[in-house]
């Protein structure tokens, strides 16, 4: 009697299960798809020849595994108090090492002496940071947006001349023929000037002379500026559509206005005559 008590009990049971799993899986297939993710759950088989079996089905999802994206590198800049490693190699605001040391100890230092704590190189062991003012952050940040700036972007040809502060007149036409040939073709141009030894050339000056000769179509990428002692180097780029456009209207407002100063000059000595 207590046997076929449980048969019945299962046989309901197992009823109860194919209702619901229909009425459930019956709702899913009306729905859009999106992704869903189901929790483990028992469901009764029916055998026919045999008793019933309970099995654990396995979680699925409806969407594809994700991938895992490659980590971004941060950016240049205070990473206050989120520190996810424990020794930090420190360095401080003098550029002067600190050795290792653990964070709260290197956000100690950062509190007493008011500074920001930056991330320099994660890949070393320990992590390298270092305490800076905002003054120096904001500095080094425009030195890296100028670095960047100054790199060639991929597919882009960057063209070299360099030469010394004391080169003769033809010489410089010559160069300065390549540079306009290499801007025809919008060709970034770097220009490396050495000074040369008894030689008073400015060579700034000697910068500006060079874009004068090609200043209808090119700009400066990157301003001249002294990379170690007795070395200077600019980049000259070609000018955007924009750019040209611009540069073509002040000429003629340029143009404009000198003709209407000679105009009032002739007039004026007319009347003296």
């Amino acid at each position: 009697m207590t046997a076929f008590c449980v048969m019945k009990l299962l046989c309901q049971a197992t009823r109860n299960e194919n209702r619901y799993a229909k009425r459930f899986f019956g709702t899913l297939l009306t729905q859009t798809p999106q992704k869903r993710v189901f929790s483990p759950f028992w469901m009764v088989v029916p055998y026919p020849r045999k008793s019933t079996v309970f099995g654990l089905t396995q979680p699925f999802c409806t969407a594809e595994k994700s991938h895992t994206e490659p980590k971004r590198k941060a950016a240049f800049g205070s990473v206050g108090r989120r520190i996810p490693y424990r020794i930090l190699h420190v360095i401080n605001q003098d550029g002067e090492s600190l050795g290792n040391m653990h964070r709260a100890e290197a956000l100690k230092l950062m509190d007493q002496h008011d500074l920001k704590l930056v991330l320099l190189r994660e890949n070393a062991e320990p992590p390298v940071y270092r305490l800076m003012t905002g003054q120096q952050i904001h500095e080094e940040k425009l030195k890296r947006a100028e670095k960047k700036k100054a790199s060639p972007k991929p597919g882009m040809v960057q063209k070299e001349l360099s030469f010394s502060s004391a080169i003769a007149k033809n010489d410089l036409e010559t160069k300065t023929k390549q540079i306009a040939q290499w801007i025809e073709k919008k060709y970034h141009v770097k220009v490396t000037i050495r000074q040369a030894k008894d030689s008073n050339t400015d060579m700034f000056m000697l910068f500006d002379q060079i874009l004068e000769t090609v200043s209808e179509k090119a700009t400066y990428l990157s301003k001249p500026k002294v990379t170690r002692e007795g070395v200077s180097t600019c980049i000259l780029r070609h000018m955007s559509d924009k750019e040209l456009k611009a540069h073509q209207k002040m000429e003629k407002q340029k143009n404009g206005t000198v003709k209407k100063d000679e105009n009032e000059d002739l007039k004026s000595n007319e009347l003296h005559q």
